[in-house]
């Protein structure tokens, strides 16, 4: 790398920070979610200002060289905040006792993947081929199914704490639920990469490397819940952040070289950390927020690239996929939290909270399109699904809350109005 490159990379890495900060700082202030400001300016309004200016002008504010190593550092940023996603997915045992979690998630899970699943089947049968691509059909229907049943837990968990919803019934319900289905779809994003890889092995290697990231996972976590882990974490916390993001970056590395995606490495570590620890939240945070701050820039370079394969976005595909990303959720939600015991706003609140997909859904998208399994302009059309569900989850909260506020008291039962003339 030339030093002329590096310069040029180094002013483009400020101007992305910045549209990502400008898109955090609008979305929060219309009480949306900071990642839905990124995206929207990430994705979709910096390559389409770039696109008006003409080929020529990206060719010379981001040469190929330039964008190369801004995807690259923003991929890095990715792999790096998936470090604190794997570590929000820790599951309470008392939690997993009770009834209602296992109606929910099935009912948010089965519902969405059905749904998806149709959708995949539907494209794969009459779909043209720009939208199709060349995929196998096993893993093309399986990547839309999971992008229309996972739940963005970081998210989600931002709205909750900013709604004060953490401690709530439906709160604690919907999180959990959250990282149970999202445990689950990133197994199967792992069957998804192996049977897109070419090669008869590809999918053996797979399962090779998934094994044995499960068991790295529980004897790291072992390790490092030993009282000398702690106490090197709680007296060096920086160095221990800086020696957890090299790590993440190599695990990322070695499973993306044995036929998985890097996504799969970051979640092992971070599955490694012990999630009751309070030694161990100050590193995970470090190495998580310095992969939010350069998150902007993933999305950046990854919405160039997109939109300069693409066509547009397929507004009628988009459109049909977020209807269905909407009703499977929010109505499977709602069902199996009435099936669960729950009462009817509190089922609708767990169903609209878990309709949140978020940057999850955005990085499934991701993998799918570098294995090749999503074409461009699928690729827009669900990133149109994850901006749109993401969105409506605030004003769908306050819409209920609003509703519950000035319904009418239940009229008293006979017997109880009999009581009182009496």
């Amino acid at each position: 790398m030339t030093p002329a490159v590096a310069a040029h990379a180094t002013a483009a890495l400020g101007v992305f920070l910045a549209v990502g900060f400008l898109g955090r700082g609008l979305a929060r202030r219309i009480g949306q979610p900071g990642v839905v400001g990124e995206i929207a300016f990430g994705m979709l309004l910096g390559p389409a200002i770039l696109g008006l200016a003409g080929p020529g002008a990206r060719s010379v504010l981001l040469p190929d060289d330039v964008l190369a190593l801004l995807r690259d550092l923003g991929h890095a940023g990715l792999v790096l905040f998936l470090v604190g996603v794997a570590h929000e997915l820790r599951l309470d045992a008392a939690r997993l006792r009770d009834r209602a979690i296992g109606w929910t998630v099935l009912g948010t899970l089965v519902p969405s993947l059905v749904a998806g699943a149709a959708l995949g089947g539907w494209l794969v049968r009459y779909g043209p081929p720009s939208l199709r691509g060349t995929a196998p059909a096993g893993a093309f229907v399986l990547l839309i199914a999971l992008s229309l049943a996972v739940s963005a837990v970081p998210v989600l968990a931002r709205i909750l704490a900013d709604r004060n919803l953490t401690t709530t019934r439906a709160g604690r319900l919907s999180l959990t639920s959250a990282a149970l289905v999202d445990a689950v779809a990133w197994l199967l994003l792992a069957v998804v990469v192996a049977v897109a890889t070419p090669g008869s092995g590809a999918v053996v290697s797979a399962v090779v490397v998934l094994v044995a990231g499960t068991l790295a996972a529980t004897l790291g976590r072992r390790l490092l819940k030993s009282a000398r882990a702690e106490r090197l974490c709680a007296r060096w916390p920086w160095a221990v952040a800086v020696v957890l993001g090299v790590g993440v970056l190599q695990a990322a590395d070695v499973a993306e070289s044995e036929g998985l995606t890097a996504i799969f490495g970051a979640f092992v570590v971070g599955l490694m950390i012990p999630p009751t620890s309070p030694h161990w939240d100050a590193p995970v945070r470090r190495v998580s927020t310095l992969g939010l701050w350069l998150v902007p820039v993933f999305f950046i370079a990854t919405g160039l690239t997109i939109w300069r394969a693409s066509g547009g976005i397929p507004w009628l595909l988009a459109l049909v996929a977020t209807a269905l990303a909407v009703l499977s959720k929010i109505g499977g939600g709602y069902v199996s939290g009435r099936l669960g015991g729950e009462e009817r706003a509190e089922a609708l609140r767990v169903g609209v909270m878990l309709n949140t997909r978020g940057l999850t859904e955005i990085v499934l998208l991701q993998v799918g399109y570098s294995a090749g399994v999503l074409t461009s302009g699928l690729y827009l059309a669900l990133l149109v699904t994850a901006v749109a569900t993401t969105s409506m989850t605030g004003p769908l909260l306050s819409l209920i809350d609003r509703r519950r506020r000035t319904a009418p008291a239940p009229a008293p039962a006979k017997d109880e109005r009999i009581g009182a003339a009496g």
